[in-house]
């Protein structure tokens, strides 16, 4: 069975740093896209940081310069390092990948980390 694993978020202040990690976990797929989402109560997700099908790293314009979407191929896995982070940042964090298995494209979330940046 293919899950997204999440893992790293926390409460930190304002100025600090967090590094989120997820992992693609099962067998029998390859990646197309992953990425990372936040969603505040209230609001609608929105798309942080993620890689294309050709590689390239997107990020919303709110994180840039701030944030840095990494990978690991050989582990399935995608980090978001967070610098500077600010209270506006605070949000549950979802991790997105679009896996490619049997011939189809397949849509996945994680189960969500709550990232809380205090004042």
């Amino acid at each position: 069975q293919v899950q997204l694993v999440e893992s790293g978020g926390g409460l930190v202040q304002a100025g600090g740093s967090l590094r989120l990690s997820c992992v693609a976990s099962g067998s029998g797929f390859s990646i197309d896209t992953m990425g990372w989402y936040r969603q505040d109560p209230g609001k609608q997700r929105e798309l942080v940081a993620r890689f294309t099908s050709g590689g390239t790293a997107n990020y919303a314009d709110s994180v840039k310069g701030r944030f840095t979407i990494s990978r690991d191929d050989a582990k399935n896995t995608v980090y978001l390092q967070m610098n500077s982070l600010k209270p506006e940042d605070t949000a549950v964090y979802y991790c997105n990948a679009k896996l490619y298995r049997s011939g189809l494209f397949y849509n996945y979330w994680g189960q969500g980390t709550q990232v809380t940046v205090s004042s």
